[in-house]
């Protein structure tokens, strides 16, 4: 019986797939550690024994500002170890923990389990360069923003440092990181569903106001997490004038919330970018057919996963930051992805090959790249299912993470007691 600890914040995060097989398998022990909130609002499995600790307080107000992030996670880091002590003493060890160290969570696991083999997720190093801090001149860094990220990576170097091994999901999100840290980081994405995910001819999409899209009309599909410039939001907005002029019958279908993942806030006076971009438009007196944009909001899977499966063409657009299960799902269902070019796209897609590619911030050039593809959307078919053929090679969750990461849940060979001479 093999001892697993999943540790994460958010839980079950990005081992939500992981955790869902180790479930069906009777030679695992599985326990997950997770803030309280998100242990209420999502339970991982019934096989899963599931451990909340409540937020624990923010930074002083006289810390300094570049360490609140890193007093934060200090903080979880004790809640955390707190719990570990809790099953230690009720005789559960774990042989292996895998852990998201972005919040700290990961900074004591080693001092209370020594022995376990500590498996840290790799997601994203800062830099002041050549990633997406400074990559938007809109949202300039500052000198200050270069120091403070020098001490918020603080916490991600204890992490590495103290595992055994780490985890980036992509190559290009491996190679961020330093050279120093990077032989311990092995490239393994944690995979996406692509038997869940693929083509349907026959899908339908249900829109708030009682209409239906199908396959049948022009469709184009826009989603993140929440609606915000590190993942192109911006632009996408300008470029609606373009395409809806240029397309009479094209529906725009938009999925996500109004909050900031990433990033900075809003502008003052603006619930989120969408409502500031609106406003934007609106001001510049540009016309913008608002009833063939729907904007749903966060969506049930099944509904996200209509919306990829009507649509004529998803666009894509990101910082060089953290690569979008959203982009990968895209084309899983064979659905044409027109995407930034942009290092971590770079990395899966091939421009005119199995997706397209355009430069992130020429508006101009995004809306006549989708007007023409969606012109052409039966004739670019062969690429969405290019598209698919890649992610099934490369990310899928059952043929090449899960094997991966199987492997990783070995227990390390613990040294046997000599024999007394």
């Amino acid at each position: 019986m093999t001892r697993v600890l999943f540790i994460h914040q958010n839980l079950p995060g990005q081992f939500r797939r992981l955790i869902r097989y180790l479930q069906t398998r009777s030679d695992f022990d599985l326990v997950a550690i997770g803030e309280e909130t998100a242990v209420r609002r999502e339970h991982p499995g019934p096989r899963v024994r599931v451990i909340g600790y409540p937020v624990p307080d923010g930074a002083g107000e006289k810390t300094h500002h570049y360490l609140k992030h890193f007093e934060a996670c200090v903080r979880r880091g004790q809640s955390v170890a707190r719990v570990c002590v809790e099953l230690q003493k009720q005789g559960w060890t774990p042989d292996v923990v895998v852990c998201h160290p972005g919040w700290g969570e990961a900074l004591f696991v080693k001092d209370v389990f020594p022995q376990a083999r500590l498996v840290v997720f790799c997601e994203f190093w800062w830099s002041a360069e050549g990633s997406d801090v400074g990559f938007d001149p809109e949202y300039p860094a500052s000198f200050d923003d270069r120091l403070r990220l020098r001490i918020k990576n603080s916490v991600l170097m204890q992490s590495l440092l103290a595992a055994d091994d780490g985890v980036a999901p992509t190559r290009w999100q491996r190679d961020v990181h330093p050279p120093e840290l990077r032989g311990k980081i092995r490239e393994i994405h944690e995979g996406i569903d692509t038997t869940l995910l693929g083509p349907d001819p026959q899908a339908r999409l249900a829109l708030p106001d009682g209409r239906v899209l199908t396959r049948a009309q022009p469709v184009l599909t826009y989603v993140a997490r929440n609606l915000e410039p590190y993942r192109g939001f911006h632009v996408f907005m300008r470029s609606l004038p373009r395409l809806l002029a240029g397309n009479p019958a094209l529906q725009v279908v938009v999925i996500g919330g109004d909050g900031v993942s990433y990033g900075r806030k809003p502008p003052q006076g603006f619930d989120g970018y969408r409502a500031a971009l609106v406003d934007e438009l609106d001001k510049a007196g540009t016309q913008v057919d608002w009833s063939r944009v729907h904007f749903l909001g966060k969506v049930p899977y099944g509904v996200y996963r209509s919306a990829l499966q009507v649509a004529s063409l998803h666009v894509y657009l990101t910082y060089p930051f953290v690569l979008s299960w959203s982009m990968l799902e895209a084309m899983a269902s064979g659905t044409p992805v027109l995407a930034s070019d942009t290092a971590p796209v770079r990395e899966v897609i091939r421009d005119g090959e199995n997706g397209f590619l355009v430069p992130f911030f020429d508006v101009e050039a995004w809306a006549a790249r989708v007007l023409d593809l969606v012109a052409r959307r039966d004739e670019i078919a062969a690429v969405g299912m290019a598209g698919r053929a890649t992610v099934q090679r490369r990310f899928d969750f059952g043929t090449v993470g899960l094997p991966a990461y199987l492997e990783l849940l070995t227990p390390l060979a613990r040294p046997q007691p000599r024999a007394a001479a």
